[in-house]
């Protein structure tokens, strides 16, 4: 449209797209002011970015949820030596982390497009009424919970590094404390077998003891002299005390305690070495924030929510402070010629309902038009069918009139 006192500037494609997201008609903004079209472009802007970093934090989020458990130190490293190795991302969770972050940002913008397009502009002036506020309400708590949702993986995405740190500390505290547990539980049952194990085992040194004397009896006796009585009676005795000590050791109860002890001190070893695992198993999302919370203090956590509700609450606010502009005007007689296009009348403010606000009357003409058509049309094949039995009835009545003899035949052979 070409004008003497002013021309509309011409709008770019980023600029369109930008529009697109704000949920603003392209045909009227480019045949209205420069003030609208940017107006628009940063409202869109602020949609587009907020879902970006809605994207980002879902897929961070997600990472941080399915990532292999280890070490806080060693997780989630981007950069493994100078050479720029990335061998400590886990890819398949990366991948689907990235897949997730682009649902979830596409989420995230649907969502703020259209809390922002059904919110309207208020009564056209800069200040924000109670009213508007308690009907701008709902969107504000929705936009208010996925401010918090970003807010909160872009947070232990900031303090990483201290977090990293003291996560690594709770995982050694959590892995000695599981070793001591683990040490608490087997001792007992390790203790008892001990017991039974001691005992036999004093009995076998005595034993062994004894075996020991009478050889260096035997050896001394058989070096004096030739063998003799006595050396064949130690030698007995040796045999004796040999045959106890071999019966000790391969004694049922003995054996079967040994091995006891041995299954017990395998499954202490078993969960010991899982201990690592256990204390792994602490770096979740819940531990990660709540460091994040001690870490950062009440205020820096907040103030971090707070700034990325502004920025996810900021065009809603931003449309109720605007004053009407000719992009507005624009758009309320297209409304308006749209309606009467296809013949709908509102009187406004028409009735009040039963709790005593005020209500329109919506009048649908063409509705009307096809339902008095519909009428004027029914009534007139109700009137040509009564004209038409009507005229059925005369006929009948004329043949009756002529040949009365054939019609009481005709009621004999029905009857």
């Amino acid at each position: 449209m070409k004008r003497e006192f002013y021309q509309t500037p011409k709008s770019s494609p980023i600029m369109r797209l930008f529009w697109k997201a704000a949920g603003a008609d392209k045909y009227l903004l480019e045949r209205s002011t420069y003030g609208d079209q940017i107006k628009y472009l940063c409202l869109g802007g602020i949609i587009i970015a907020t879902g970006l970093m809605a994207g980002l934090a879902g897929g961070y989020a997600f990472y941080t949820i399915f990532e292999p458990r280890g070490s806080a130190i060693d997780s989630f490293q981007t950069v493994k030596d100078i050479a720029g190795s990335y061998d400590e991302i886990h890819m398949p969770t990366f991948i689907k982390a990235i897949v997730f972050g682009i649902v979830w940002g596409l989420i995230i913008f649907n969502i703020d497009r259209f809390i922002v397009t059904s919110t309207g502009k208020g009564d056209g002036t800069e200040d924000i009424t109670g009213k508007e506020l308690k009907g701008a309400l709902p969107r504000i708590i929705m936009g208010a919970i996925i401010a918090i949702t970003i807010s909160k993986p872009v947070e232990i995405r900031m303090f990483k590094t201290e977090i990293d740190v003291k996560l690594h500390e709770k995982q050694i505290e959590q892995q000695q404390a599981y070793k001591a547990k683990t040490d608490s539980l087997f001792n007992s049952e390790l203790a008892n077998k001990d017991k039974v194990i001691e005992k036999i085992e004093t009995l076998l040194a005595e034993k062994r003891l004894r075996h020991a004397d009478l050889e260096k009896q035997y050896i001394e006796e058989a070096r004096i002299i030739t063998v003799g009585p006595r050396a064949i009676a130690i030698k007995e005795q040796m045999q004796r005390v040999d045959k106890e000590i071999t019966d000790l050791e391969n004694k049922p109860e003995f054996t079967r305690i040994k091995k006891e002890k041995e299954e017990i001190e395998k499954r202490r070893e078993n969960d010991l070495q899982s201990s690592e695992k256990v204390a792994a198993g602490l770096d979740g999302l819940l531990e990660r924030i709540k460091i994040a919370h001690e870490i950062s203090g009440f205020w820096v956590s907040l103030f971090i929510t707070l700034l990325f509700m502004a920025i996810e609450l900021t065009p809603i606010f931003f449309k109720l402070m605007l004053i009407k502009s000719p992009y507005d005007f624009m758009e309320e007689n297209v409304k308006e010629l749209i309606k009467a296009e296809n013949g709908i009348e509102i009187k406004a403010n028409y009735y009040q309902d039963k709790e005593g606000h005020e209500r329109d009357l919506v009048i649908n003409h063409q509705v009307l038009r096809l339902l008095k058509e519909k009428i004027h049309i029914l009534e007139a094949q109700s009137e040509l069918s009564e004209e038409a039995l009507k005229g059925w009835k005369e006929k009948r009545k004329q043949e009756v009139h002529d040949n009365p003899d054939d019609f009481i035949d005709e009621e004999k052979q029905e009857s």
